[in-house]
């Protein structure tokens, strides 16, 4: 009796293995070249792609057909900045006085679902409570839904800048000063060490500010806060550890030493001028724009009390401002990889980016290989995501009409797979 049971499971395991996923596509978007390619059937074998090929082809009776011919495919998409913990509301303040790390594990799930769903099926968190390294994990384990997440743990700044959890707020209530392992530090002894911290705890990635932000309580934003010298520090020590940097910026002079200080991205980039534009063409170095998060902060300012007046005042001035940088960067030459800062807006309408990326002067084609092979070369997982090839992992997306004549139909994806599995169809 046991030699049948063993031989059932051998033959079900093989039957399982063997079964493989035939995409038929009325339209498939190829990153690679810039072109959109008619009847394409796309062959998944568990997790992978193992072939491209054209026309409509099946495999055996025992394979399984997916007709998406009146669908236009793409690789799945990629958000280079989110923050899956988080999500805007007017209480937000009140809510990060209440909330221990279960309530905000908790909500971080809703967010991961609504991003998968929406067709993005990997993204890269820049920072939060550390939260997010669970979440990452719970989702590789299955145990979650959501994209492929790669994140920064908690983000580093200066003492009294943007990651600085005490800036602002009482000192009886917050006597000590912020260190290291809250994302807090000066000078390159403390980076080194908020660096190997956050590698430690388990990140993929480092994301530093070099100035201030938005939607902190300081004064101004503007300011460069760490040297050229610094940064380098942290871009050496992260190297090491086998991992990039990402560098959250506004004004013009901490863009441009975070450029020279060697970070693979420049975060929002809202005062970037002409100097910084030709060093980043210069390093390669991306800008990730996030010119959602700039309309939805300065629309939220619009509504009474849905900010502490300081920061109402600077989500009125800086956030209608990056859609504009982010034009001028695009026509100077400078590298784009798409990003949104979700949770800075509600999470689940990241591809309203596109819309915003294409009324600035790039094209729909550009705008979705911002999001995919270049998103993915920013990330360093070429190798096996931003398109659609035998050998890279099976996450896909379709929408139900052409994207490069109406890029507005990437905010309603009907059909989302993420390693060979469908969460949406």
């Amino acid at each position: 009796m046991k030699k049948i049971f063993t031989l059932f499971i051998l033959f079900i395991s093989l039957h399982t293995y063997a079964q493989k996923t035939y995409l038929q596509c009325g339209h498939l978007i190829d990153v690679n070249s810039g072109k959109t390619l008619s009847e394409m059937t796309i062959v998944i074998d568990g997790s992978k792609i193992t072939d491209v090929i054209s026309g409509y082809k099946s495999g055996s009776s025992s394979d399984k057909v997916i007709n998406l011919k009146n669908k236009t495919v793409l690789p799945g998409l990629i958000d280079c900045h989110v923050h899956l913990e988080h999500e805007t509301s007017k209480d937000n303040f009140r809510e990060d006085m209440t909330s221990n790390k279960a309530d905000v594990a908790f909500r971080s799930t809703v967010f991961a679902s609504k991003t998968l769903m929406a067709g993005f099926t990997t993204v890269r968190d820049c920072g939060g409570s550390g939260v997010n390294i669970a979440l990452r994990k719970a989702i590789d384990k299955g145990e979650v839904i959501g994209p492929h997440v790669l994140t920064a743990g908690i983000a580093i700044s200066a003492t009294g800048g943007h990651m600085d959890p005490t800036h602002g707020l009482s000192e009886d209530l917050f006597p000590n000063p912020a260190q290291p392992k809250d994302g807090v530090a000066d000078g390159k002894d403390e980076l080194v060490k908020a660096v190997r911290l956050q590698f430690k705890n388990g990140a993929d990635f480092i994301k530093i500010a070099s100035t201030g932000g938005v939607l902190d309580l300081s004064k101004d934003g503007s300011g460069a806060q760490y040297s050229s010298d610094e940064i380098r520090t942290v871009v050496e020590t992260a190297k090491d550890y086998g991992m990039k940097v990402a560098c959250h910026a506004h004004g013009a002079e901490g863009i441009k030493r975070a450029i020279i200080g060697g970070v693979a991205s420049i975060e929002h980039g809202t005062f970037m001028d002409a100097e910084g534009m030709e060093l980043a063409k210069k390093n390669g170095t991306y800008l990730v724009p996030t010119i959602i998060a700039g309309k939805s902060v300065a629309d939220s300012a619009k509504i009474p009390n849905y900010y502490p007046p300081v920061i109402t005042k600077k989500a009125s001035e800086i956030g209608p401002l990056i859609q504009g940088t982010f034009a001028r960067a695009y026509k100077a030459g400078v590298k784009i990889a798409f990003g949104t800062d979700a949770g800075v807006y509600a999470h689940g309408k990241n591809a309203k980016e596109f819309v915003y990326m294409t009324e600035a002067g790039m094209p729909a084609m550009e705008a979705i290989q911002a999001a995919t092979k270049s998103a993915a070369d920013l990330l360093g997982i070429t190798a096996i995501a931003g398109s659609i090839e035998k050998g890279k992992t099976a996450d896909i997306i379709a929408v139900d009409d052409d994207p490069i004549k109406n890029i507005s139909i990437l905010q309603s994806v009907t059909f989302v797979m993420k390693s060979g599995l469908i969460y949406k169809q």
